[in-house]
């Protein structure tokens, strides 16, 4: 399934006479006034701020991870408000991390709305090509709209299903947090280090690059394609991270290559949330 979009195609969707919404979903962990600092610094013109915390987050409980998704009617609601509609392209972005960005478009996918794409490289990119900047606050309050949601689970799994794959053959389970992370030899949020039995370590910056003029864009498909070899299309595949955020930023990069998956959005911190739960360290 495409869920990228280019600046190019953003530019042309905003000039197609086409219903579109933009969503800054700029965010930092560490820093909860980040994003409404950096969306009056300046943000895509037209586009509305989304709070992560606030919209796309339910409140934390016993399990489901730091970040579990938003109840879906609640969610339908406050997406009809942005003025999402069945009829409406929805594009969201960042700052080019494509966490923020992936994470809404999923949430779209798991209410049966799929015309919302990501935007590659994020607010970097759209001001290297040129784009328009604002800095007004754009304020959502839209009636009527008609947003017919359906629930979407097929390519979520839950911490079951995620503990009925340990060490399967035909099962692939991919870490997508950093390196350090993954091996247990740091843990900066969660309680406890390492990773879910079996996993193997693909940190989710590398899909991305790095440099001045790029950075935040997935790198070339030829580089994904290499990077992610050792993963067999025709065996399952579930990604996982901490708390289901930077998750996403891998499966954006398998879309482009088109390698399936399945996302298991309660991450690390809701499969330690459970004390019979084995946790590994070092390589497998």
């Amino acid at each position: 399934m495409k869920r990228l979009i280019s600046v190019q195609e953003l530019f042309d969707l905003m000039n197609s006479g086409k219903k579109y919404v933009i969503l800054d979903c700029r965010f930092d962990l560490m820093d909860k006034s980040y994003g409404i600092n950096s969306y009056r610094e300046g943000h895509i013109k037209g586009a509305y701020l989304v709070n992560i915390e606030k919209d796309l987050t339910d409140p934390v409980s016993d399990h489901g991870g730091r970040h579990p998704f938003k109840d879906r009617s609640v969610l339908k609601d406050i997406l009809e408000n942005y003025g999402v509609a069945d009829d409406t392209t929805v594009v969201t972005y960042d700052d080019g991390d494509m966490q923020g960005a992936g994470r809404l478009v999923f949430q779209l996918n798991n209410l049966g709305f799929y015309n919302a794409f990501a935007l590659d490289g994020g607010l970097i990119s759209y001001k290297h090509h040129g784009g328009e900047i604002e800095t007004k606050e754009n304020i959502p309050n839209f009636k009527d709209n008609v947003f017919t949601s359906k629930i979407d689970n097929s390519f979520m799994v839950d911490m079951e299903y995620v503990k009925s794959k340990l060490y399967d053959k035909n099962t692939i389970i991919v870490d997508s947090r950093s390196h350090p992370r993954y091996l247990g030899l740091e843990e900066p949020v969660d309680k406890v280090a390492g990773h879910i039995p079996s996993a193997k370590s693909y940190f989710f910056m590398d899909t991305l690059n790095q440099d001045d003029m790029t950075q935040g864009s997935y790198k070339s498909d030829d580089f994904l394609k290499e990077h992610f070899k050792s993963l067999d299309p025709d065996k399952e595949i579930i990604l996982y991270c901490g708390s289901g955020i930077s998750l996403m930023v891998n499966a954006l990069a398998l879309d482009k290559i088109g390698i399936p998956y399945k996302i298991y959005p309660g991450s690390f911190s809701d499969w330690i949330s459970y004390d019979s739960n084995k946790i590994a360290t070092g390589e497998e």
